[in-house]
Parts: structure tokens; sequence; C-alpha cells
């Protein structure tokens, strides 16, 4: 896929030109993150994100965040399950009961990682050879899934987490930066 070009800044076409979309491309989209709250954020939005198109949930962040008490992976796995289903009325999320369940679930097993490692990011960035993002060169045909995503999914599915399959995790990757797969003509590589 080309990168597009606007005013002199080339970006990579799939952001097209949504405002919420340049502005998660150019300010997020690729940069290593080793924060646990904007992890869990991530690992969050991304499981929301499965079967539809990452621009809805985009929209929906803000919901999102009000919906799961600011990303707060304690308070989200303490949720009821009256909390639960009272999200299946709230209009600021996809309203899915698996994944509102999945994410109360894989905030429990989040702490549980991070107990064992001493932080999330500890743990998923042990997948990463030398635990340092991959800079790929991808001129076009981007993977939807690698050999670390995969290890990875696999991993998190024993540990119990839910919608969190290697496509879902690659795009977690990208996401938080653990790979660059920036076009190599994009600015923002």
């Amino acid at each position: 896929m080309p990168a597009l070009q606007s005013n002199s800044i080339i970006r990579c076409t799939w952001c097209g030109n949504d405002d919420l979309y340049v502005k998660y491309h150019d300010q997020e989209w690729g940069k290593p993150v080793y924060d646990d709250k904007i992890l869990f954020e991530f690992l969050v939005l991304e499981g929301a994100q499965a079967g539809l198109s990452w621009i809805t949930i985009l929209r929906k962040r803000e919901g999102y965040r009000k919906a799961f008490a600011g990303f707060d992976a304690v308070k989200v796995a303490a949720f009821t399950p009256e909390q639960a289903e009272a999200l299946m009325l709230n209009d600021g999320i996809i309203k899915n009961r698996l994944k509102i369940k999945a994410t109360i679930s894989n905030a429990q097993h989040f702490l549980q990682i991070q107990q064992e490692f001493g932080s999330f990011a500890n743990y998923i960035w042990a997948f990463m050879p030398n635990q340092k993002p991959l800079i790929n060169h991808f001129d076009g045909n981007v993977p939807a899934r690698t050999p670390i995503s995969d290890a990875i999914a696999k991993d998190m599915k024993k540990r119990g987490f839910k919608f969190f399959g290697s496509t879902i995790c690659y795009a977690f990757m990208q996401a938080v930066g653990m790979v660059n797969d920036h076009l190599p003509s994009c600015s923002f590589r």
C-alpha cells in the first residue's frame, strides 16, 4: 500500500484523511510503549476491535475509557457481574457480552502477569529480540501475523486471555510499537 502525501508529509495510506485516524497514525502507532496502563488500554481496545474496523474503536475510545475505569486494570478486574451487565446498555462501547466479559477476565490475567513478571511490559517485551522493537521494511504487503505474534497469542491463550489471537496480537504489536510497520516512505517511520 503506497503512502498518502499531504503538504509534504507522507503517511501510510491506511489512515486516510480522517482527523482521528491521522492523529493516531502520527502520534501513537508504531511508537514503543512500556507503560502498563497504556498497554492494558491497547489490550482492551484491540480485543474490542475483533471483527470491526479500527476507526470504529478509535471513535469509541473515550467511551471505553469511561466504561472501563480509565483503563485501570485493578478496577476492571474487580467488576461484578452486575457491572458487566450494565455495560451492555452503554452506547459508548461495543455492546458485545463476550467482549465485555473477556475484558474483565483479561484484566485479571493481566494482573497475574504483572505479579509474575513485575510488569506486563516485562512480559510482553521479552518476546522481542533483545527486548527491542522490530523495524520492518514492508513496501506494501504487511503481514497480519508473524511467528512472534503467534508465540505471544499462544502463550496468552494458555494464560486464559480471550479475543487475543495472533492477528489481534500483531495489531497490538503495531499499536504499541513492538514493530514499526510504517512504510519506508512514511514521514513517521
